[in-house]
């Protein structure tokens, strides 16, 4: 079994881990924190977003954006470290916001939930949406199942997005800030026939939350209800398993000096009460072989 190690501990709920300028970034959902943390461990809280943080990506200048899930913005941090609006998503997307990558040319590209995760209604499909570097904001695709973690090629040419709720990594050609036609890359199983969200969750094979690519073009995925990290190819061939035995694992990233180390956020529970209260979640990590590439 692979042996995983502690970055930093005593956390809420870490997700959307990238890998910048020799520090790990993070958010923290429910202490409303993202951070920057050295490979000793040692973090810094960077920014404080009340409406929870989460998707993390980095402007071509330096600057980093932040989604804040609840009232569905992304903030921008400034040099000084303020936080202002970069764009308002509140009238498309569909429920929270989620996952985002930043692409070199400044644009980003934003999940949302769909519908209430937490709560009684039915699982939706939702939109993916794009947002240039301008600010300009509009739905880049539809009938999507809870996108979540992305991935760009090296090549910037094809965006690969992870649906949870659909059991399938979900590839799209990249022209640009247009997408074209989707094709699946990996199924894990057939998609769900429930809509109610319990019944739909016990149907997943694997509910591919956040993802990671490397350097010989498989993505990593972190399968958020069954504790384990899968390296997967481009048909759905799964590689490598990983195990972390008692937790959900619900973002990975490959970085580090030489990018083979393996970062994965961990914890009990994503709900909400249950992991505030406890503060079990964390960030650990392990050696791979094959190097990052591509984005984030």
């Amino acid at each position: 079994m692979t042996a995983f190690t502690p970055l930093i501990g005593g956390l809420a709920f870490t997700e959307c881990p990238r890998w910048h300028d020799g520090r790990l970034y993070i958010s923290d959902f429910y202490t409303h924190r993202v951070l920057a943390v050295s490979p000793d461990g040692r973090a810094e809280t960077i920014a404080n977003v009340p409406q929870q943080p989460s998707g993390l990506g980095f402007l071509p200048d330096g600057r980093l954006l932040i989604v804040s899930m609840r009232d569905r913005k992304v903030l921008r941090r400034e040099r000084d470290g303020s936080l202002a609006v970069h764009v308002d998503l509140f009238a498309l997307a569909h429920w929270h916001l989620n996952d985002m990558l930043v692409d070199h040319e400044g644009r980003a590209w934003i999940g949302n939930f769909g519908f209430d995760l937490e709560g009684s209604g039915p699982a939706r499909t939702t939109v993916l949406l794009c947002v240039e570097p301008d600010g300009g904001a509009r739905i880049a695709a539809e009938g999507l199942g809870f996108p979540n973690g992305m991935v760009l090629t090296p090549d910037g040419g094809t965006l690969i997005v992870a649906e949870t709720t659909m059991s399938r990594l979900t590839a799209f050609p990249v022209s640009g800030g247009a997408l074209g036609q989707r094709r699946t890359w990996a199924a894990f199983g057939d998609p769900p026939s429930s809509t109610d969200i319990a019944t739909l969750m016990r149907q997943l094979n694997v509910a591919p939350d956040g993802i990671c690519l490397d350097a010989e073009g498989a993505v990593w995925v972190a399968d958020a209800l069954r504790g384990r990290l899968l390296r997967v190819a481009q048909g759905g061939r799964i590689l490598q398993r990983l195990s972390v035995k008692g937790l959900g694992v619900f973002a990975c990233m490959l970085g580090g000096d030489d990018g083979r180390t393996l970062f994965a956020c961990v914890a009990p529970t994503f709900r909400q009460a249950e992991a505030a209260a406890r503060l079990q979640a964390s960030v650990l990590m392990t050696k791979v072989d094959v190097p990052h590439a591509g984005l984030p």
